[in-house]
């Protein structure tokens, strides 16, 4: 069992509260530690004033670069080693400036294109899936992430594809993600199921979750556990590999 990593990790969260919440729960879950002692040590920054960043790369709203830029330097103050941040649409924006980083950053968009094409690999052989392709899924994403294309240029450099919904779809998948962030759980349920349902009649391919609301409305879906990618289980599990080397 291993002991208490020596670095600590800076969670930049609030994009939304209960993303970073689950985020943090998930991490402490999954951590190799057997006490409290043996967990990481953790500096959070919860700062919900960011800026909308869908909103931003939509042309909508406020540039949030300079408020990302200055909360995740305000980690690094507080003695952050390594830096993560539980909200995918964030990245475009930090991408700008991460080589300006003086600490390692975790990046969410990179660990989750890496696990949509592991789980992708892994499901192409299970007759229970009966998977069309093993090379793809469906990107569920906000509207800013899809705009952006960071995902799709991310799994073009892993010899990765992700398929995008329609226009119909995504606004569903937009709407998803208010519901949750509205803590209206049961609608953003009922819509995950049917946005879901529509894409697999289409293909039948796992669907990755590049916005760390999705996953919240996921689990509760009743929709198969592992026919998904979650960008906060992905982010999680990276984080504990450079934390604890494993």
């Amino acid at each position: 069992m291993s002991s208490r990593p020596e670095k600590v990790l800076g969670v930049l969260g609030g994009m939304g509260p209960a993303a970073t919440a689950e985020f943090l729960r998930i991490l402490a879950r999954d951590c190799p530690a057997r006490n409290d002692a043996q967990h990481p040590k953790i500096i959070m920054l919860s700062d919900p004033d960011v800026p909308d960043r869908s909103d931003g790369i939509m042309g909508l709203g406020e540039d949030p670069t300079e408020f990302l830029y200055k909360d995740l330097m305000q980690l690094v103050d507080f003695g952050a080693d390594v830096l993560a941040v539980p909200c995918n649409t964030a990245h475009y924006f930090i991408d700008m400036f991460r080589n300006e980083l003086p600490i390692p950053l975790i990046h969410i968009v990179e660990s989750t294109v890496e696990a949509a094409k592991n789980l992708s690999a892994d499901l192409i052989n299970d007759p229970e899936f009966n998977l069309s392709s093993d090379d793809c899924s469906w990107l569920l994403a906000t509207d800013g992430t899809q705009k952006s294309l960071i995902y799709p240029a991310c799994a073009e450099q892993m010899n990765y594809h992700f398929l995008k919904p329609s226009h119909d779809q995504q606004s569903k998948i937009q709407n998803v993600v208010r519901y949750v962030k509205a803590g209206k759980m049961s609608e953003a349920i009922d819509l995950m199921v049917g946005v879901v349902s529509e894409l697999w009649k289409e293909r039948k391919v796992p669907v990755t979750m590049g916005c760390t609301e999705l996953p919240l409305a996921y689990a509760s879906s009743g929709l198969p556990e592992r026919m998904q990618v979650s960008s906060l289980k992905a982010l999680s599990d990276a984080c504990i590999k450079v934390l604890y080397g494993e």
